[in-house]
Order: C-alpha cells, then sequence, then structure tokens
C-alpha cells in the first residue's frame, strides 16, 4: 500500500464536507443554533456584572437585584438545556457516523483485489477500518459547533470589551496574537505526527494479529522472548509518537496560561491605574475581567479543538487513501454478468508475475471442455497455485487470456463468476462458529436436508455423530478444536453443499490419514462429475485418474496428458511417481 503524504490533502477536507458534513446539514444546523443560544446565554453573567456592581452595591439601587438575579437563574438554566441537547445530539450521530464509516470502509477493503490482501498484513487492514475513522467524532460531534461557539463567543467578548476600553482591549490582544502564531506553528508539527501515529498504529497490530495467529509457531519453537521485543518495540514507537504530540499540546497548553497571565497582568495594572484616575468604574473592571475570559476560554479552547480537528482529518486523509485505491469490479472494462457457466476453460498464452519483471508464468497455453478433471502437478515454487489461482480470477493475467465458455475474465463482473465457484484450499480456513454454521457460508439458503447430505458425503458425521451437539459443535477460531484431517473434512462438505460449475482443489486431502483420504475421494468423485475441476496435489496418487495432468516446472508445461501417458514418457512426471513410490 502507498505511503500516506505528509500534508492533509484537499481531496479530504472536499470529501470531509461532500460526505460528512453536509448530508447532516440539518443536524450540524441544529447544534449550531443551540451553541450559538448556550454561548449568548453565558454572556448573561459578565454583562450583568456591571450593574450587579455599580448600580445594585454602589448605587444601593435594590431594585434592580432581583430582575438581574432572575435573568441570571434563566439563562444559567438555557445554558444547561442546550449542553445537554447538544451533546446527546451530535455525540450521538457522531458515533453512527464512526459505524458507518467502518462498515463502508470494510466493504470497501473486501473488494479489493486478493494481491492487496498478500502485500498488506491482515492487522492493519484490521487498524484501518477501526481506528483511523476514530476521529470524525470531531466534525459531526461537538468539536465543529464548539469551534463555530469559541468563534461567537470570542467575537461577542470582543464587541463588549472594546465597548468598556479600546485601548486596554489592545493590550489584551497583544500576548493572544503571540498565542495564536505559537499555536499555528504547533499545529504544523502535530498534522505530520497524528498521520505517523496511525501508520505505526496499523504496523504494531498488523504484527500481533500475526503473533497471536501463530503462537503454536511462537512457542513451539521457544520464541515468546523475541516476539514480545518485537512488539515492544512497536509500542515504543508509539509512546515516541503519543510523547512528541503530548509534549507540543502541553507546551501551547502552558504558553496559553502563560500569555494569558500576562494579560491579566496587564489588564489589571492599566485597569487600576484608569480607576485611580476616575476613568473606569470598579463595575467595568469585573466586567471587562469576565469578558476577557470569555475571549481567552474560546481561544484556548479552539487550540485544543483544532487539535481533535488535526487528527480527525489525518485519520480521513488515510481513510481517502484506501478508499481511493479501485476495487476488482471498479474496472469499467468488467461489464459482462457471467451466464451459468458450463466449464470450457481456456489459457491463452498466459504468462504472470507478482513483481514487475519476474515472472511466475510464461506463455500458458490449454483447453479444457467442461466437465474435465484437470491435475496441476510439479515442485514447489513451479507455479501451480498461480495457475490455479487464475483459473478462478484471484488474479488476472499480465499477458494473455483466461476464457471461460468464450467469456474472457478480464470483461466479467467477478460476482457474477464467483458464484459458481467451489473452493477447497491447503489451510483449511474454517470461521469461529458451530460446523453448521461453516457448512452454511457456502450456501445460507440451504436445506437442513442438502447440509446433512454434504455432510455426509464428506465423511463430516463421522466425527459429528460421535459429539453431543453434532453439527452445532463450535469448532474455535480457525476451527482450532478439529483435528487436521476434520478440517479438512468440513471444507470439502461446504465445497460439496455450494454445488459449483468449476472447482479448485488446493491439496485437498494433504492433512487427511489413509483412511479419512479414501473417504474422502470417495465423495470427490461424486463431486467431480459434471465439474470443470482444478487438482493441486502433491501426492500423485490422488490424481491418477485427472483426465488431464498438466506438469509445470519453472513456470510453463513442462508435460501433459494422462498418467500412463506420462509414465510411458519417462519424463519429469514419472521421475516424481518414482521417487514418490519409493517413499
Amino acid at each position: 500500500m502507498k505511503k500516506p503524504s505528509k500534508r492533509i490533502s484537499s481531496s479530504s477536507l472536499k470529501s470531509a464536507f461532500r460526505d460528512i458534513i453536509w448530508p447532516r446539514r440539518k443536524l450540524v444546523a441544529i447544534g449550531l443554533v443551540l451553541i450559538l443560544l448556550n454561548r449568548m446565554s453565558g454572556m448573561v453573567l459578565p454583562a450583568s456584572t456591571k450593574y450587579l456592581i455599580d448600580d445594585v452595591l454602589v448605587k444601593k439601587n435594590g431594585g434592580l437585584l432581583f430582575p438581574i438575579l432572575g435573568g441570571l437563574v434563566a439563562a444559567t438554566t438555557l445554558q444547561a438545556i442546550t449542553s445537554f441537547t447538544l451533546t446527546k445530539l451530535l455525540s450521538v450521530e457522531a458515533q453512527h457516523l464512526i459505524a458507518e464509516l467502518r462498515a463502508k470502509v470494510h466493504g470497501h477493503v473486501l473488494r479489493l483485489p486478493v494481491r492487496t490482501f498478500e502485500e498488506t498484513k491482515s492487522g492493519e487492514l484490521v487498524s484501518r477500518i477501526m481506528n483511523d475513522v476514530e476521529g470524525v467524532r470531531n466534525l459531526v460531534g461537538t468539536g465543529l459547533v464548539q469551534l463555530f461557539g469559541g468563534i461567537i463567543t470570542g467575537v461577542i467578548a470582543l464587541f463588549f470589551l472594546l465597548r468598556i476600553n479600546a485601548t486596554m482591549t489592545a493590550f489584551a490582544l497583544i500576548p493572544m496574537a503571540l498565542f495564536a502564531f505559537v499555536s499555528t506553528r504547533a499545529f504544523k508539527r502535530l498534522r505530520p505526527a497524528f498521520r505517523d501515529r496511525g501508520k505505526i498504529q496499523a504496523e504494531v497490530t498488523g504484527r500481533l494479529t500475526e503473533a497471536l495467529g501463530g503462537i503454536r509457531i511462537i512457542k513451539g519453537f521457544h520464541a515468546l522472548e523475541r516476539e514480545n521485543e518485537i512488539f515492544q518495540a512497536g509500542v515504543m514507537r508509539i509512546f515516541e509518537n503519543v510523547r512528541t504530540t503530548l509534549t507540543t499540546t502541553a507546551a501551547v497548553t502552558s504558553l496559553g496560561t502563560f500569555f494569558v497571565g500576562v494579560a491579566s497582568v496587564v489588564i489589571l495594572g492599566y485597569g487600576g491605574s484608569l480607576m485611580l484616575d476616575d476613568r473606569l468604574t470598579v463595575g467595568d473592571l469585573f466586567s471587562f475581567t469576565l469578558f476577557l475570559g470569555f475571549l481567552v476560554g474560546p481561544i484556548v479552547q479552539m487550540a485544543n479543538i483544532g487539535t481533535q480537528m488535526t487528527e480527525a482529518f489525518a485519520g480521513l486523509d488515510r481513510t481517502e487513501e484506501l478508499l481511493s485505491q479501485p476495487g476488482e469490479d471498479d474496472d469499467p472494462e468488467r461489464t459482462i454478468e457471467m451466464p451459468p457457466v458450463k466449464g470450457h476453460v481456456k489459457f491463452e498464452g498466459v504468462s504472470f508475475g507478482y513483481v514487475e519483471g519476474e515472472r511466475v508464468l510464461h506463455e500458458i497455453e490449454f483447453e479444457v471442455e467442461p466437465g474435465t478433471v484437470v491435475a496441476l502437478v510439479g515442485s514447489s515454487g513451479s507455479g501451480k497455485s498461480t495457475l490455479a489461482a487464475l483459473a478462478v480470477s484471484f488474479l488476472s493475467p499480465d499477458e494473455g487470456r483466461v476464457i471461460v465458455d468464450g467469456v474472457d475474465l478480464r470483461k466479467v463482473q467477478l460476482a457474477s463468476y464467483r458464484s459458481q465457484l467451489g473452493l477447497v484450499l491447503q489451510d483449511e480456513f474454517l470461521f469461529d462458529g458451530t460446523i453448521r454454521e461453516n457448512l452454511l457460508f457456502a450456501r445460507p439458503e440451504a436445506t437442513e436436508a442438502e447440509v446433512q447430505e454434504a455432510a455426509e458425503r464428506a465423511y463430516v458425521t463421522e466425527f459429528t455423530d460421535r459429539q453431543p451437539l453434532g453439527l452445532d459443535t463450535v469448532i474455535g477460531e480457525r476451527g482450532v478444536k478439529l483435528s487436521g484431517g476434520q478440517r479438512q473434512r468440513v471444507t470439502v462438505a461446504r465445497a460439496i453443499l455450494s454445488s459449483p460449475r468449476i472447482l479448485l482443489l488446493d491439496e485437498a486431502t494433504s492433512a487427511l490419514d489413509t483412511e479419512s483420504e479414501s473417504y474422502i475421494q470417495e465423495s470427490l468423485e461424486t463431486l467431480l462429475q459434471g465439474r470443470t475441476t482444478f487438482v493441486i496435489a502433491h501426492r500423485l496418487s490422488t490424481i491418477q485418474r485427472a483426465d488431464l495432468i498438466l506438469v509445470i516446472e519453472d513456470g510453463r508445461i513442462a508435460e501433459r496428458g494422462k498418467h500412463t501417458e506420462l509414465m510411458e514418457l519417462e519424463g519429469r512426471y514419472h521421475r516424481l511417481y518414482t521417487l514418490q513410490a519409493r517413499i
């Protein structure tokens, strides 16, 4: 995946407004009205202070006391109600937005090409889906309206400050201008730090996910300390990043406190001199001090909100980068919806390489009729799995064409083609849950009779009948509670239930003992009838009855034919078969 840039892109700003703020403009507008009422009601206290001191206390005008107190109670009540409503409306919507964005990113990630998952750690993608969108709560949540509210409060406070004394206001604004300058410089440092944090967290999460998935290997090779050192190095990188952001934020806050203190000293000194000259009343000074707090408070608050907004846009920028990666079906040439597959497969001069300039397959040419069982044989790394992946559209050729029933797979809408495929892969992947749920993953609409029949044909019932819950037995993450042979039988049953038109068996019997293998071979014979099947197997005894055997060496078809024909050639296949027979 490409590295993120250090700057927040304009596309993120545009998409934030277009996709996040504008669709919720009514809610945001309500929030802005509420924050306006909230901040204006908050201004009643400093505005009334002058009258409370100068008129009520100094001039002994008791008739104004209760109206002023009543106004303060009403303003405080309105401020509390608007604050609660604001938080309830926008905070809930912000969390709803996070959930929607996660679902959107997850859906897009699933549609990315298979090669993306081969080149990117799964944990890194998990982090991108779960963590990068967290910051958007500050765009729709209270962050955005608080920013607006801070501006409104500052403007109103500035108006009253200028009205009381313009010169004193100018003295107060000088430290505030210095604080604004420092904050701007700090944000420039925070932006790349927040972006780097997301990247580092994704890398550490990726390694953690790998480690937890391979815990038996780690324990088996006594690599606990080494793995812990790797993880510790990762979390220390996160710590260093967090320390940078915390230090910068703390410096901004501390400088804000310093500048506020300087402004207060200046105001008290200058204001005191004006009072001594009878050019300023006690009420004016108290009111000025309170309004200054309402001006300084939002400025400091906006600095914190600015940090949050910077973090939000950093996450959105990374999310935008992920969403901008084209999915498998985004190719404008993929316009053909695959009709019911018969199974005629043809490779025309197919070449492929995972790395540019390094070919794995070279000009592969062959053609099979519907219902043909094609066995792919060769040493490890010869290109068997890559060839099969091209046949089932996990990969697209760099040169040449893969044609199914006369249709070039590069022009096919992949969902319409893959819905007619069946897979039994070497890693026998199963989901956490019950055996029944894993079988129904292939065909959720299958009847109980069909599920039972598939389980029986794959000899899954041979071990589930001994379990109290039968097919409802929970098998754990990746089927960890089953043996390797049992997991493979479940995957075969899943393929049987899917009733595919094209089938890929990648070492389908590799984890089975001799007895289980014989059972599976019998069930596979029924499954293979009338279906085009690609079989990858190192154990040549499992493919002797294939209609076509392709011997792949160094990415090329070295030999082709049936078992007896290839044995008579006494070539590469003969040597492989003879070697295994001796073993």
